[in-house]
């Protein structure tokens, strides 16, 4: 099969839905076999069966270290190794700093940080003993280049990412290892209903009106997408980015400038 990433194995975290799982159509267009790993293993087979039989899906929680593993080896033993691998399973909450509870903080931490971190190491291990080098792309944001009033754990995690991505780029490069990663702004999907809804309950708004404004005031003009995703993605995971180490590039329609 031709395509910038004919041949090439990937794992992609939280793909059962949304950005994770546009990123797993657009791999296996570009010619990849892709696993599809998330913690929901149900919507991570329904999602491989409908994107055919160059996806399948792997169960992953990645708060577990040996589901990590498990999963890594499982690919392993498929593809025969993992030449890309996006880290995009997260969470989000918001709340006031006088209403964070650690019950919240330690979860989106666990998730958002550890679990890029830990899943990251996992399979530059791997890569590193087969030889081939690798492309790793996390998936920070928008909120991680700056503080928020309402979402100060969220963007706290968002941050590390773009810190971690930093480190790691810079460690693991000497392995032909890339790691980059990508920083959308606010993108139109399941996730943001959510994210709405918490809007509305914390600034008193009808359900809506924040999803709108937050829309409006993009310089693009409209709420990003997954498919706005898609090609940064294919570039950060082709060898055209064999020279990109250690960077997070904005996807956002303008938002933010750095």
């Amino acid at each position: 099969m031709s395509g910038r990433l004919a041949g090439k194995s990937a794992l992609i975290t939280g793909a059962a839905r949304g950005i994770g799982k546009a990123f797993a159509q657009a791999y296996v267009r570009e010619g990849a076999r892709v696993a599809i790993a998330d913690i929901d293993l149900a919507a991570t087979e329904r999602a491989a069966a409908e994107i055919g039989d160059r996806a399948h899906a792997v169960r992953l929680d990645v708060t577990d270290q040996g589901s990590i593993d498990a999963a890594v080896a499982a690919v392993e033993e498929r593809a025969g190794g993992i030449d890309i691998l996006i880290n995009n399973a997260a969470l989000f909450d918001l709340a006031p700093i006088v209403e964070i509870n650690r019950a919240s903080y330690d979860r989106l931490f666990a998730v958002n940080v550890a679990g890029t971190l830990f899943t990251l190491q996992a399979v530059a291990r791997s890569m590193i003993a087969r030889g081939q080098g690798g492309k790793i792309v996390n998936m920070a944001s928008q909120a991680g280049r700056r503080g928020e009033a309402l979402v100060a754990v969220y963007c706290a995690t968002k941050a590390a990412v773009i810190s971690l991505t930093q480190s790691a780029g810079r460690d693991l490069i000497k392995h032909r290892i890339n790691v980059n990663a990508i920083a959308p702004g606010v993108v139109d999907g399941e996730h943001w209903d959510h994210v709405d809804a918490l809007f509305a309950k914390y600034e008193s708004r009808p359900l809506g009106e924040k999803k709108r404004l937050v829309g409006e005031a993009v310089p693009y003009g409209r709420m990003g997408t997954a498919q706005d995703l898609v090609g940064m993605a294919i570039f950060l995971a082709s060898s055209d980015a064999d020279y990109v180490v250690a960077q997070t590039y904005n996807v956002d329609g303008g938002n933010w400038m750095s």
